[in-house]
Formats: structure tokens, C-alpha cells, sequence
């Protein structure tokens, strides 16, 4: 097969998996209350059936980027999406809130498996001088799906039933394996094969008790509170432990000495969060503080959607010596978008301040993914992919579950004031993360160049 068939396969798989992936994330967002009626659940339970997919994508992408590195990259992307596939026909079919959140889960494993093998897929099959507009392409189509997720998934809902968003998941996912299946990847025969299964259990586990303790510590006595802290504390410890003294550590501990990846990653997991919160809120705000039922809202965020979707083309052309300055006047914008967008009076003038939300956190969000790809070794683009995609999804996973903590118990989060209040949480966190990043270029931070890749990394493989 030729390098460039191999190249459309992999661009074409990793275009539906994203697809699949941020429409789930965000597609059930207005049909929450209805899936609350029908399987008889209400309260903040119902945030679950969001926050417990993204969780369950951020804790687990850690593991499986280095695994696509060292397994092949084309075998574990095939396997996300059949994963993803099966799991979405449990929840078309879930009989309780119960099942689907456990359903939620495993779909959201199949997408840790799809994501950051995918974007180092097409790291490894493109050339240089194409890396960054492949994959702002891809994360073009995701924004497609991110943005007017709420849509489709408002009109599946009215037309049909809020199962349809999953039952429209399987031949896509079927879609996107047999893309994937025929693409052909070189793998460095010289890499290290072996795992450290020890740090990838002691980090998934950390992770995985991390969220419960933010989500559920404050409703638990303090003992057991401190309990999970210690506990996540403590396997934290281990994993640090376990990577420096490793044969082949799951994460070189030189990536975090990598400063623009660090400062890329860090930056990325508030403009994440911001994105994630914006789009959770806003389609509820729709039906809750403006009164518009679930087609309708749906219809009046089509303009933040297509805002958004034309972001990851945007950013894939952006210098690379750049990225640093423009992820930070992206945070501070965004921060003083999300502030009027609380101001706000009209239906008109929310609609037309969401648009330019939607814009300016599309193209953080997307250049994230696309700057930190740049600033790593290549044989390394699985592991680095995964641990920034572990950053931000979890850090979105909880900011979604914290949501619940201000919500109206009746209308829930779209309800004034407790949309305002998330959005404003957001935009003083994205300012936060802003003027660190700024003071961070002053005192001399800056991005590597392309031509000391490997220097930016730390020292090859052994």
C-alpha cells in the first residue's frame, strides 16, 4: 500500500473516532432531563452520565498511549473502536441509570484507546510539514462533533429517543475499524517492547481514586475523606518511585522536565475544562434560563457549533513558534468572553457571545493537542499524547462533576444563578492559567524550536 493511501486510511479512521468520541461527550447534554424520566433518575445523578465517560477516557489514556507505542499504534486504535462500538450498544439498550453510567465507563475506555493512539498514528505516518494540518483536521471534524453535539443530540431526542445518539454510534465505530485495520504503520523494531504494568496499574489506580475523592469527599465524614487523599497520595508516590528506577518506565521522567510541553499540557487542561464547561452549560442555559425547548435550543446553538468546528483547521496552521503566545491571549479572551456572557440580556446578544466563546476556546482546546506533538520525539508522540490528554480530560471529567455542586436542584445547571456561577468559576480559572502562562514567557519561557526536537524531550530510549 502506498504511503499515501495509508496516510487517508489513518487520517479517516482517526476523523470517526474523534467524531464518535466528542459526540458522545457532549451529545446527551440536553436530553439529560429526559433520560432522567425515562429510566426514572433525577437529582445530580443524571451529571454522572457525562462526567463518568470523560473520567473514564482521561484516567485510562495514560496506559493506553504507551501501549500504542510499544504494541502498534493501528492494533490499539482498532480496538478502541470496536470497544467504543460495543459499549454503545449497552447503553442504546440500558434499562437503568445504573447500567448506563457502568456502560459509560467502558465506552469511555474505548475512546482512551482511540484518542492519543490516533493523534501519534498520524504523527508517525505524516511528514513533518503535514503533521499539523492532519491532525487539526481531525480535531476539525471532533469540533464538528463537540460543537453541535447538543444539536444533534436535541433533535435525535425530540424526533426519536436519546438511545439514537447511541445506536447511531455502531457503524461509525464498525467505520472506523476497517479504516484503521488497513492502515500500515512503521514500528521501530529497536523501541522497547516491555510495559511497566506496575506504574501503569499504581497511576490508573491513583487516577481512578483521585475523581472519586473530588466528586464524592465533600458528602463523606472527614476520616474517610483523608482516607482517600492518603491513599491517592500515597500510590502517587509509588508511581514516581516506580518511573525513576524502572527499565522501561511508563513515562520518561524527562517529558516532565520538558517546560513548553508542560506549559502546553497545563494550559490545555484549563482551556479544556473551559470548553467542556462552556458546552455543558450553555445547551442547558438554552432550555433552563431562556425557556426554549430541546429542538430549539439545539437550532440556537448551531452558530457557537460552527465557530467552534472551524477552530482545529485554524490552529493546525498556526506557527509552532507561536503556540505559547497564542494559547495565552486565547485563556485571557475566553476568560472575558465568559464573564459577558453572564451580562448578557437578550436572547440575540447571548446567542452572538457564545459564538465568539465558541471560537476562541476551540482554538486553545485544539492547539493543545497540535503544539505539545510538536515539542516531543516522535517514538515518544504516543506516551506524550496520552499523558496531555490524561491532564485535560480528567481535569474536564471533574469540572463536570462539580457542576452538580451549584446546580438547581429542580432545572438543574442551566438554571440562573447556577449557570453564571460555573461560567464565572471557568473564566477565573482560564484567567488564572492566562497570566501564569504570561509571566512564564517573561521570565524567558520558550517553545522548543523543530530543529531541537529531540534535545526538548531529554535523552533517547535506552
Amino acid at each position: 500500500m502506498s504511503r499515501l493511501a495509508t496516510r487517508r486510511w489513518a487520517l479517516l479512521a482517526m476523523c470517526v473516532g474523534v467524531f464518535c468520541i466528542q459526540l458522545d461527550a457532549f451529545g446527551l447534554n440536553l436530553a439529560l432531563p429526559q433520560i432522567g424520566r425515562d429510566l426514572h433518575a433525577g437529582g445530580d445523578g443524571l451529571q454522572w452520565v457525562v462526567s463518568a465517560y470523560l473520567l473514564s477516557t482521561g484516567t485510562l489514556m495514560l496506559g493506553a498511549g504507551r501501549l500504542g507505542d510499544v504494541f502498534g499504534r493501528r492494533r490499539l486504535l482498532t480496538a478502541g473502536l470496536l470497544v467504543f462500538g460495543l459499549s454503545s450498544l449497552v447503553c442504546a439498550l440500558a434499562p437503568s441509570l445504573s447500567v448506563l453510567v457502568g456502560a459509560r465507563v467502558v465506552q469511555g475506555a474505548g475512546a482512551a484507546m482511540i484518542m492519543p493512539v490516533g493523534l501519534a498514528l498520524l504523527t508517525n505516518v505524516y511528514p513533518a510539514g503535514l503533521r499539523g494540518r492532519a491532525t487539526g483536521l481531525a480535531l476539525g471534524v471532533g469540533g464538528i462533533a463537540t460543537a453541535s453535539g447538543p444539536f444533534i443530540g436535541g433533535i435525535l431526542t425530540e424526533l426519536l429517543s436519546w438511545r439514537a445518539v447511541f445506536w447511531l454510534n455502531i457503524p461509525l465505530a464498525v467505520l472506523g475499524a476497517v479504516c484503521a485495520s488497513r492502515t500500515v504503520e512503521s514500528i521501530d523494531r529497536t523501541a522497547l517492547r516491555a510495559v511497566d504494568w506496575r506504574g501503569l496499574l499504581g497511576a490508573t489506580a491513583a487516577l481512578a481514586v483521585l475523581c472519586v475523592v473530588i466528586d464524592r469527599g465533600l458528602r463523606w465524614p472527614w476520616p474517610a475523606s483523608l482516607a482517600g487523599t492518603t491513599v491517592v497520595v500515597v500510590l502517587l508516590i509509588f508511581f514516581v518511585q516506580r518511573e525513576r528506577t524502572a527499565a522501561h518506565p511508563l513515562v520518561e521522567p524527562s517529558l516532565f522536565r520538558n517546560r513548553p510541553y508542560m506549559a502546553l499540557t497545563l494550559a490545555g487542561a484549563v482551556a479544556n475544562t473551559a470548553t467542556v464547561m462552556f458546552l455543558f452549560v450553555v445547551p442547558l442555559s438554552l432550555q433552563g434560563q431562556w425557556d426554549l425547548p430541546v429542538t430549539l435550543a439545539g437550532t440556537a446553538f448551531l452558530l457557537p457549533a460552527v465557530a467552534m468546528a472551524v477552530a482545529g483547521p485554524l490552529a493546525g496552521r498556526a506557527p509552532q513558534r507561536a503556540a505559547v503566545r497564542l494559547m495565552t491571549g486565547c485563556l485571557c479572551g475566553a476568560a472575558l468572553v465568559l464573564v459577558c456572557l453572564t451580562l448578557t440580556s437578550t436572547l440575540t446578544a447571548y446567542v452572538a457571545v457564545a459564538t465568539v466563546a465558541g471560537m476562541v476556546l476551540g482554538v486553545a482546546n485544539s492547539l493543545t493537542r497540535i503544539a505539545t506533538q510538536a515539542v516531543i520525539r516522535i517514538e515518544r508522540a504516543g506516551e506524550a499524547s496520552g499523558v496531555t490528554k490524561t491532564i485535560i480530560t480528567v481535569a474536564a471529567g471533574l469540572g463536570v462533576g462539580l457542576a452538580g455542586a451549584v446546580a438547581d436542584e429542580r432545572r438543574g445547571v442551566g438554571a440562573e444563578p447556577a449557570a453564571d456561577t460555573v461560567l464565572l468559576l471557568t473564566a477565573y480559572g482560564a484567567l488564572a492559567a492566562g497570566a501564569i502562562l504570561a509571566a512564564w514567557m517573561k521570565r524567558g519561557g520558550k517553545p522548543a524550536r523543530p530543529t531541537a526536537r529531540r534535545q526538548a524531550d531529554g535523552p533517547r530510549s535506552r
